[in-house]
């Protein structure tokens, strides 16, 4: 066997969605902040996103997590998220996947009935609080960072669909938010190359036109997701496909999309503080959240989310890059 870098990582999904966890194998990213490592690892190491989350050793809808000293004097770890579509602020279903990772491996101190880990993210601090039983992970509640409404009721041109509505809001990454009835489309696993197609028409031409800027880090800058709602749907109970830059669906629910869907309710009036809202994934597959308070994002109003979902472990792996290997940073049909 011969390899230029060896990887050690554990697999995990969360309700559905993948999360592969890199333990070993790349080092502490330089940087003052998570989101300074951030910016680093895309500038400098962006190939080991690509080597770890594109075929062959990923596909197509690839995610993962880079486990990182935390910088943060309160907090347990650092995360640095990747996934086929780049490098994120804040991944929901991911948080979940490295706290169950975390418990289950022994990485951090167990307690039951709950073991609260604290995760230095480049969003900011994510407050997990982990429901642990005969030493297994049986949820995960995460506090996120603070969500908020950046448009409501926003129009954009989009080629081959028309003027679509829309409302964006910020829940760890921008999301779009429509009713995919305005497209004659419903949430149906039969309707998927058609929800995707429309979702990714959409991000293109939010991001041509008018695109978003976090109001404290510039650099957080694009929408690259797209949540389409199966009319139908309320404050109560969502059911959604989320549609990701370049080409695929989330899985899960997905958590700072989540987040982003209650803060929008919320600015709307429809979802009040403390109250069980439960989101849908295109597979069926659920998270329940809640909002339980208020702070602000800059000049703006906001939102304190929590995302309670359940991950697993599928296996471990080691994973190694032959010098003579014609596909050193993976490739992406």
């Amino acid at each position: 066997m011969r390899s230029k870098r060896i990887f050690h990582t554990v697999e995990s999904h969360t309700e559905g969605m993948p999360t592969r966890v890199v333990t070993g194998g790349v080092g502490t990213f330089p940087g003052a902040t998570m989101e300074e490592r951030r910016q680093w690892f895309i500038a400098n190491s962006d190939h080991l996103r690509r080597l770890l989350m594109f075929e062959p050793r990923g596909h197509s809808a690839m995610s993962g997590a880079i486990l990182q000293p935390p910088i943060r004097p309160d907090a347990d770890w650092g995360v640095v998220y990747i996934e086929v579509s780049g490098c994120l602020p804040m991944c929901g279903h991911g948080t979940i996947g490295v706290a169950t990772v975390l418990v289950e491996t022994g990485m951090v101190e167990v307690t039951e009935p709950v073991t609260t880990i604290r995760l230095d993210t480049p969003a900011g601090l994510v407050v997990c609080e982990v429901a642990v039983r005969d030493g297994a992970a049986e949820s995960v509640t995460i506090r996120n960072v603070p969500a908020y409404t950046d448009r409501l009721d926003a129009k954009v041109d989009v080629p081959g669909w028309g003027t679509v509505t829309y409302d964006l809001a910020y829940g760890g990454n921008f999301y779009a938010i429509l009713d995919a009835g305005q497209l004659d489309l419903r949430v149906d696993v039969a309707q998927k190359d058609q929800l995707l197609a429309a979702g990714l028409a959409i991000m293109d031409a939010i991001n041509e036109h008018d695109a978003p800027v976090h109001p404290e880090n510039p650099e957080i800058n694009v929408c690259h997701h797209v949540q389409l709602v199966d009319p139908g749907s309320d404050a109560r109970r969502s059911r959604h496909a989320m549609a990701i830059h370049p080409g695929w669906f989330d899985r899960s629910p997905c958590g700072t999309g989540t987040s982003a869907r209650m803060a929008q309710l919320f600015t709307r009036g429809e979802l009040p503080l403390d109250t069980d809202f439960v989101n849908e994934s295109l597979i069926g597959s659920r998270f329940v959240a809640r909002l339980v308070g208020e702070s602000s994002v800059g000049t703006l109003p906001a939102v304190i989310p929590t995302v309670t979902g359940r991950a697993w472990l599928t296996g471990t792996a080691q994973y190694f890059l032959d010098p003579t290997d014609p596909f050193p940073e993976g490739f992406l049909l």
